[in-house]
């Protein structure tokens, strides 16, 4: 095993690579994880995604436009794609199924898909939808899969409203469905407002926020089987 201050700056070198869009160090820090023992599912959650979410302020801030989430985009998928094939299942001590999703207009998807890594690495059961979906699609899913957790997301202000006319609808048809959600342009009050069941402000917080969620449904029977 590598002495800790050696995987800390492997961590801060996949975080710093996504950050300014390059390919060949992530690379370079993700092989070394795999090659001195660092835990694959540590390498990207410590490291790959803190890197996206500061991505995610500089965007926010207006000093990263479109072209660079794009190219940081793809250097976090890069790196994923070397690390994840080595990242381990673990028990969490809940298990569920997901029904997940980027509502219609948005087609921004890099959270939700680091979201899904985690519920799968995670032992849930997932069914992600993809990005840029009707709401007919979340309605059609909800009834044949009939999952125990439903999560939305956006990262448009301009898509905020087809977000809150998805959990109406959900919640219209099927009383007890749990939805959790999260994005850029959220917070916790408006989502609270809207009707949601959970909010997570980032992908990091996604997993425990979910299994919150899940352990309160599952000890309170009358509001799980309200659906």
């Amino acid at each position: 095993m590598m002495c800790q201050r050696r995987e800390k700056e492997l961590l801060a070198d996949l975080r710093d690579a996504v950050i300014n869009f390059d390919e060949e160090g992530v690379v370079r820090a993700a092989r070394e994880c795999i090659e001195t023992g660092v835990d694959a599912a540590r390498a990207i959650f410590e490291g790959l995604v803190p890197g996206i979410e500061e991505v995610g302020r500089l965007y926010e801030e207006q000093v990263y436009f479109i072209p660079e989430m794009i190219l940081c985009a793809d250097v976090l998928y890069k790196g994923l794609e070397l690390l994840k094939k080595h990242v381990e299942k673990k028990d969490v001590g809940i298990k569920g199924r997901v029904l997940m999703g980027v509502v219609e207009g948005d087609i921004h998807d890099i959270g939700k898909n680091i979201v899904k890594m985690m519920f799968e690495v995670s032992s849930f059961e997932v069914y992600d939808l993809g990005r840029d979906v009707p709401l007919d699609t979340f309605l059609r899913e909800y009834r044949r899969l009939k999952p125990d957790l439903v999560c939305l997301s956006t990262m448009m202000t301009t898509t905020m409203l087809e977000m809150r006319r998805v959990i109406a609808r959900l919640k219209e048809d099927n009383p007890g469905v749990q939805v959790m959600v999260g994005g850029a342009p959220l917070t916790e009050k408006i989502a609270a407002r809207w009707g949601a069941n959970g909010y997570a402000p980032n992908a990091s917080r996604a997993l425990k926020a979910a299994i919150d969620l899940l352990v309160s449904i599952k000890n309170n029977p009358a509001v799980y089987s309200a659906g």
